[in-house]
């Protein structure tokens, strides 16, 4: 527990889900916590209930793909703290639907909130830390990061580039002090889904079989992260689902990708909307 007292963390994408319980958590641990998102009343109501119980913490509304807002949320917090240990670059959003149907906004959209707003955040945080001779860098990545999973091509993409850039990031931070993990959940009970624009999908039924899979809470998911930012391990794998997953592609991948074949199948089947009048495409 007093691993995080005293300490500075920055969340990004804190206003819901696994942001959120990450900030509500420090904070409980003792940490001085700055939350960032887009949505400024979400943020706001987080960082009210933080402060409600006498913890440190403040709010920010931030577009993580926007470096220069990126660079100011980032400089202010270390003006106003003196320092920074942790910064969790783990704002995300997602796009659901085959590649045939998205358009180059929709790619555009996913990397720029996913890649690019974890790139911001490293490239202004990281020479802070190698300066002060400290820090720990958690990007948040995912189990799609680690194996390919349909339908949701551009997220995968993004998230694969994640995993690769932490593992190039702690190997160059481990002699200058930073160290760097990548967190990889597998279905947590996030508003992600809910929040995800679709396209050409039957969106009821696709969530539906989302739901079922989900079976962590936000909650759940930030203690396993801190857990393992405590243990400074490289990879942190959250769920059984996604330990098992990685493992099998590891070991096997031509049997993950079988899988993955008879799901797109099976959703070509349930979920998908062929053509039909008013589908935005």
């Amino acid at each position: 527990m007093g691993t995080f007292t005293g300490k500075v963390a920055i969340v990004t994408g804190a206003g819901s889900g696994i942001g959120e319980a990450l900030g509500k958590e420090l904070a409980s641990r003792g940490a001085t916590v700055v939350l960032s998102d887009i949505d400024e009343q979400r943020i706001n109501d987080v960082v009210k209930t933080i402060q409600g119980k006498g913890q440190k913490a403040g709010a920010v509304v931030l577009d993580v793909s926007d470096y220069d807002a990126t660079k100011q949320m980032i400089e202010d917090a270390v003006a106003e703290n003196g320092q920074l240990d942790y910064i969790f670059n783990n704002a995300g959003i997602a796009v659901g639907g085959e590649v045939r149907d998205c358009a180059i906004e929709d790619w555009r959209n996913v990397l720029d909130v996913n890649l690019y707003g974890v790139i911001n955040g490293v490239q202004v945080a990281y020479p802070i830390m190698v300066k002060q001779g400290f820090g720990h860098i958690i990007n948040t990545g995912s189990i799609e990061g680690l194996i390919p999973f349909p339908n949701t091509t551009s997220y995968v993409a993004s998230k694969y580039a994640v995993v690769g850039l932490s593992e190039s990031l702690r190997i160059e931070g481990a002699d200058l002090g930073v160290k760097v993990s990548v967190v990889c959940p597998g279905f947590i009970k996030t508003r992600i889904f809910t929040d995800s624009k679709m396209i050409n999908v039957d969106e009821e039924k696709m969530l539906e079989g989302l739901t079922e899979m989900k079976g962590f809470t936000s909650e759940q998911c930030a203690m396993v992260i801190l857990d393992g930012v405590v243990k400074n391990k490289a990879f942190i794998p959250v769920t059984r689902f996604a330990k098992i997953f990685w493992t099998l592609h590891r070991i096997n991948p031509r049997i993950v990708h079988w899988l993955m074949r008879k799901s797109i199948r099976r959703s070509r089947l349930e979920v998908r909307i062929e053509d039909k009048p008013g589908v935005n495409k």
